[in-house]
């Protein structure tokens, strides 16, 4: 069985998340639901949520929506408690080195912009393939630090990875903000087809309640939200 927590994953968070696991399988064998002693961090994202023997993860919008929505589970989304953002949405930054003087996304129709993933709903789609010169990254931390090298000119960056980014990463005294996106439904769990969404839903509140201060700051969580399928399908 797989299970991972993938989306804002990065060395300095790991014990965190692991911690965060630890309490979510432990409220749900208490409910009787049978779950994975360990997280599958080496399993690939699209790969674990496709996989036959997929368990519990966390996806993002664009995929839900467009290959996961009738095979998975929602059980919900963590709020992150985002500036400019209602409970459980989040939204993108965009970015440009500090010394850029353009203010005005116009200016950058022709820029190399570089995203993170084209399954990426805060780094790639919503854009609206504006960009007309576009760069793969690999992450939002890469897509961040090229424009920091001046490898690219511009990115799309969610809230989230932004503030990680800056908490962790020295290079990100070199970008800055020009313009946000509007906000859109965040990152949502999920399980396999059939689980329990109750059960599940209620082991990552109580969990999210129970981790340490320190350790929830971290990770950023202020609770858990539910956002309708129908919400996240309507997302153009």
């Amino acid at each position: 069985m797989l299970a991972n927590l993938p989306m804002y994953d990065r060395p300095e968070l790991r014990d965190a998340h692991e911690e965060f696991w630890t309490l979510i399988r432990d409220n749900l064998r208490t409910a009787g639901v049978h779950i994975p002693d360990e997280m599958s961090w080496d399993a690939g994202e699209i790969e674990c949520w496709t996989d036959p023997f997929f368990y519990f993860s966390q996806t993002c919008g664009k995929p839900y929506r467009e290959k996961l929505h009738e095979t998975v589970t929602l059980i919900g989304t963590p709020d992150y408690g985002l500036q400019g953002c209602p409970p459980g949405y989040y939204r993108s930054a965009y970015v440009v080195h500090k010394t850029d003087d353009r203010y005005n996304l116009d200016d950058h129709k022709k820029s190399k912009f570089a995203y993170n993933d084209e399954n990426s709903q805060s780094g790639y789609h919503v854009t609206n393939d504006y960009f007309e010169n576009k760069i793969c990254s690999g992450s939002h931390i890469n897509s961040a630090k090229m424009v920091a090298n001046g490898d690219a000119e511009i990115a799309a960056i969610d809230a989230l990875s932004l503030k990680l980014i800056k908490e962790y990463d020295d290079f990100a005294g070199d970008i800055k903000v020009i313009a946000w996106t509007e906000p859109t439904p965040g990152l949502p769990y999920i399980a396999y087809k059939g689980a329990d969404q109750n059960a599940f839903y209620s082991a990552i509140s109580t969990a999210i309640t129970a981790l340490p201060d320190e350790t929830r700051e971290k990770l950023h969580l202020n609770g858990i939200v539910f956002i309708p399928k129908e919400t996240y399908l309507a997302v153009s």
